[in-house]
Formats: C-alpha cells, sequence, structure tokens
C-alpha cells in the first residue's frame, strides 16, 4: 500500500514531571492560584497515586508526583524546572497570579533577544534586535520555578490563532444552529395529521441516525374514502439526502390529487419532476400504497423499494415486490402497479432498510425475518404502540452507532 500521500502521524508532548512533597497542597495550587485543570487523579496500586493537570489550553500536562524522602527524585523538588509558558500578555498573567498568592522571583522584564542564522551574520551591536519579549520567574508551593514569558513575534502568533479558533467556533455554532433548525424543518415534512378511516388502523415512526436524514413517511388524503401510505429512502445520507427528501416530499404532495384517477400517471409526473429537479446521482427508492376504506383495496408500486408485507389474520405472510425501478434515475420512466386485498385482522407493514439491516455485536442482521415475528408478537397491540416498540426493539438489538434511519409503518384493518 503506497503511504506517500497519508498524513505524518500525529505526535505532541504527553507529560512533564514535576516533583512535589505534598499533592493536595500542589493540586491546590495548580487549580486555585494558577488556574489549571485537573486531567486526572487516580491510584495505580503499587505504583501509588498519580495527579496530573494541564494548562487551560490542554497543549500539556503536568504530572505531579511525590517521592519518597531519600529517593534520588526527592532531590529535584524546588529546582528550576526549565519549563516555560508562553501568554500573549505577561504583565496582566503576572497580576492575576501575584493576587492569587503566586511568588515571582522579579517583576516582568524586557528584555531582547539576538538571533543568529546557520550561516548567517550576527545582529551588529547598536542595531535593533530581531525579536524581544517580556520575561519573569514564578515558583510553586515547592519552590519549583518556572519561567513566564512573551515574545513579540509569538504574541502575535497567538493573537491570529485566537481569532482563527474563535472564527472556527463562530462557524460551528452557526452549523449546529442551521442543523437544528433543519431538523426542526424536516419534523414538519413528516406526517402532522392523520386522515381518519373507517377500517384502517395506522401508524409511522423514523428514527434518524443524524439530526437530518434522507428516510420519508407520509399519509396522504386522496378522497373519496382512500388514503396513501407512502415510504422511501433517499440515496445518501445527512444534508445532502435531507434535501432530496424535502424535494421528494413536495413533489409526492404537489401531484397526489391525481393519484386515485390514474396512480401510474401520478407516479410517472413525480418521478419526472425529481429527476429534473436533482443531480443525475440521485434516486429514491420508493413504496406507495393507495388503500381504498369501503372495499379494504390496496393497489401498490413498489419502486425499487423493499418488500411491503401482508400479515394475515390466519398467520400468513405474503410479500409485495418490485413493480418498477427506482425514481429519478431515468426521465423515461414507466410505472406498474399491484393489487391485494385487506380482510378485517390484516396487517401490512413497510420498512426502510435501517430496520432490516441493522446489525448487532455478532454482524447479525435484524433482517425481515426477524421483522415478521416481531409483527406476529405485537399483532393485538395498537399499531402506534405495535411501531414504537419494533422500532426500540431495533435500537436494542444494535445497541452501537446508528448508521442508517430507521423508518416504519404498520396498518391493520378492522371490521367497518
Amino acid at each position: 500500500m503506497d503511504n506517500s500521500a497519508a498524513p505524518p502521524p500525529h505526535l505532541r508532548v504527553h507529560a512533564v514531571n514535576i516533583y512535589v512533597r505534598d499533592l493536595d497542597r500542589s493540586l491546590r495550587f495548580y487549580l486555585d492560584q494558577l488556574g489549571f485543570r485537573l486531567a486526572f487523579d487516580a491510584k495505580l496500586g503499587s505504583r501509588g497515586r498519580w495527579v496530573a493537570v494541564s494548562p487551560p489550553d490542554g497543549s500539556t500536562v503536568l504530572i505531579l508526583l511525590a517521592p519518597q524522602r531519600g529517593t534520588p527524585e526527592y532531590k529535584f523538588i524546588g529546582r528550576a524546572t526549565h519549563i516555560a509558558f508562553l501568554t500573549e500578555d505577561v504583565l496582566k498573567k503576572f497580576h492575576e497570579w501575584r493576587s492569587r498568592g503566586v511568588r515571582f522571583t522579579h517583576s516582568p522584564r524586557l528584555r531582547r533577544f539576538r538571533y543568529d542564522a546557520p550561516g548567517g551574520p550576527r545582529t551588529p551591536a547598536g542595531e535593533d534586535p530581531i525579536w524581544g519579549g517580556v520575561f519573569t520567574r514564578f515558583q510553586d508551593a515547592d519552590g519549583n520555578t518556572f519561567a513566564l514569558m512573551g515574545f513579540d513575534v509569538v504574541t502575535r502568533q497567538l493573537e491570529a490563532e485566537r481569532q482563527a479558533l474563535a472564527a472556527k467556533l463562530e462557524a460551528e455554532r452557526r452549523a449546529a444552529q442551521e442543523l437544528e433548525i433543519a431538523k426542526q424543518v424536516q419534523a414538519r415534512l413528516f406526517p402532522q395529521e392523520f386522515p381518519p378511516l373507517q377500517t384502517l388502523e395506522y401508524a409511522g415512526a423514523c428514527l434518524q441516525a443524524r439530526q437530518v436524514g434522507g428516510d420519508y413517511y407520509d399519509f396522504l388524503r386522496l378522497g373519496r374514502g382512500r388514503l396513501g401510505l407512502v415510504i422511501g429512502d433517499i440515496a445518501g445520507k445527512g444534508m445532502a439526502a435531507a434535501l432530496l427528501m424535502a424535494n421528494l416530499q413536495a413533489n409526492l404532495r404537489s401531484q397526489c390529487a391525481t393519484a386515485t384517477a390514474r396512480p401510474t400517471r401520478f407516479l410517472e409526473s413525480v418521478n419526472r419532476l425529481f429527476f429534473e429537479n436533482t443531480i443525475p446521482s440521485a434516486y429514491a427508492t420508493l413504496f406507495f400504497a393507495e388503500f381504498d376504506d369501503r372495499t379494504g383495496r390496496l393497489r401498490y408500486a413498489n419502486c425499487g423499494h423493499l418488500s411491503g408485507l401482508v400479515m394475515r389474520r390466519g398467520g400468513e405472510v405474503e410479500r409485495l415486490d418490485s413493480t418498477c425501478t427506482v425514481l429519478g434515475l431515468f426521465a423515461d420512466w414507466r410505472c406498474e402497479t399491484g393489487k391485494c386485498r385487506l380482510d378485517d385482522g390484516d396487517a401490512f407493514a413497510l420498512y426502510t432498510d435501517g430496520v432490516t439491516e441493522a446489525f448487532n455485536e455478532a454482524g447479525e442482521d435484524y433482517g425481515v425475518e426477524r421483522l415478521i415475528e416481531a409483527l406476529r408478537r405485537r399483532a393485538k397491540q395498537p399499531c402506534a404502540a405495535q411501531v414504537a416498540s419494533i422500532v426500540e426493539e431495533v435500537r436494542q438489538f444494535s445497541p452501537g452507532e446508528q448508521y442508517d434511519d430507521v423508518t416504519l409503518i404498520v396498518a391493520r384493518r378492522r371490521a367497518g
């Protein structure tokens, strides 16, 4: 495998040891007086207690160690650590820490440094040096000495980094806010009302893998005692899929007035609009079913979607397979339909692959057979409760990260 284009491995300073006499006293100094953060405080068996602190930016960890008296490490307590902390405002940090009781060996001093490039001339005497800075030293509770300094060039660099970080955080905040708005908008695209029928109970739910997603379900009022049940799955995930889902939803709702008379012409019109208003690679699988409340007839078009399931009252299962290909890939698209009838007690289920392809820790898919068994076990529950419990069962079956939207519709015919 060619790694020539691979980025170099990440490298940073993990920790620097600071030897102290009393861990608790030193911990209070670094947290309360310097304003550092606690990185960890743990017991490590026979190795004793490990305490670590870090400056506010978390760039480096200081491990506080309390060696036994008489050991070689004990001699390092109270010495110069050769550790320097950089800040863009030494005077401000000096006054802040001194007000908290930090001992400084001297007030901040302006120092000028000369720099000699390898092989290059020294800065001539009497001329301005290339850079300079402010410097002081302070001690911790055990007399360990640290440097606090700020350089002209470092100050400019730190300020630039701070501005870049502030801009990044603001961009992330705006992106999160916009994503939350998109989530709320998309939630309104799912059914907000359920047209009442005399003989059909029905419910649906979508558990999205991300804040927005590409699964879609809907219940369309078609008039004359007919209901459209729709489930779809946009190719892709995230915001791009959510935008396509909104486009498909708008097409379906704007054209559904023609569905009762000529359902094939209705879906061909939806396909044409979806094809014309999206990129060439965009497509969606879709299952559209029209239920007649008077006769119990179910007329459907399975556009490259997973098979619908008809659960007969006697226990038999019928699968409603594809009748045509997916939406959005072809301008010249022909829709075919199928028919079946729901008798009293028969149920009907539509789902996306987020249900059947959810997998457990052993790598096993939830699968269609588990879905059928779940529907059978809950056959006496109201449809809304049935949907909610099956979606929860899928979530528990696949407890890790959710990779795809989980969408399910269940309907059941009852005596009119």
